[in-house]
């Protein structure tokens, strides 16, 4: 190994950030972020774990706070691999949105968070990167978080340890080296986890986040009617909520602004 690769590893391992994922040097500037991966064994306690998949769903019980059940269980069962599908520690409600791709409706959507000075997570699979760089510059540059929802929207469950790690750091390489952002949190797609897939997730120094609302906005040709669909959104507030949205959803942009709204006038603040 040559003095150079030797000095930059060194310097990895002295910043902190080395993980069984792979590095990655961080960088203010678009496209000068310079990935290194290195290559580990599986650690045996997670080759270990549980592969058993899972479907991810809130469920519609509600405690006394209005906080969806299902959410809760979530974090008690699984918080232990940083994953959350509800802030318990944070009143506040968390707007997010799944970009699987673009509808032509996402413009709309950060004119009105822009308009309500409200701030939103963006989980992008890397398809819609490459396809939409001026949209998710445009997240960067207005102040939101663009997130990791995976290369491939494969269900993560599905894959060996080693093809789990590609879709996540796969996407967080291209992330950073095209726009010098370090993505920090995961959406599994469809929902699906495995005990493993989730200590996956943490081990490549990720923050897996589900959420505790979501409801059928996702197929275009299918819309729910707005006025119905706002006033199931805010009645689904409550403290430490985390919504997801769909993007390719023509309600959701409609009702955005009168939903940032409703949510405030019961007393929330948006992160």
């Amino acid at each position: 190994m040559n003095k150079l690769i030797l000095a930059r590893l060194a310097a990895l391992f002295t910043a902190g950030v080395l993980t069984a994922c792979g590095v990655a040097v961080k960088s203010g500037r678009k496209g000068t972020a310079d990935p290194v991966m290195l290559t580990t064994q599986t650690p045996k306690d997670i080759s270990a774990l549980s592969t058993e998949k899972h479907g991810y769903g809130q469920g519609v019980q509600v405690d006394e706070r209005n906080r969806t059940t299902g959410a809760l269980y979530f974090n008690r069962d699984y918080g232990s691999y940083n994953a959350a599908a509800i802030n318990e520690d944070d009143d506040a409600i968390t707007l997010t949105f799944d970009q699987g791709y673009e509808n032509g409706y996402t413009a709309k959507i950060l004119d009105t968070l822009k308009e309500k000075d409200v701030k939103a997570i963006f989980f992008l699979v890397q398809d819609y990167a490459e396809r939409n760089p001026e949209l998710v510059q445009r997240m960067i540059d207005e102040g939101h978080t663009i997130a990791n929802h995976s290369v491939h929207h494969h269900s993560m469950p599905s894959l060996a340890p080693d093809a789990a790690r590609s879709e996540i750091m796969g996407l967080h390489e291209y992330i950073s080296k095209n726009f010098g952002v370090e993505m920090t949190m995961f959406r599994p797609p469809m929902g699906e986890f495995s005990e493993q897939s989730l200590a996956v997730t943490q081990e490549c120094g990720y923050k897996t986040m589900l959420w505790s609302f979501a409801y059928a906005d996702w197929d275009p040709d299918a819309q729910p009617d707005p006025a119905e669909a706002l006033e199931k959104l805010k009645n689904a507030a409550h403290p430490g909520a985390i919504y997801l949205l769909h993007s390719v959803s023509a309600t959701n942009a409609e009702i955005l602004g009168d939903l940032i709204d409703g949510i405030r006038d019961k007393g929330f603040e948006i992160n």
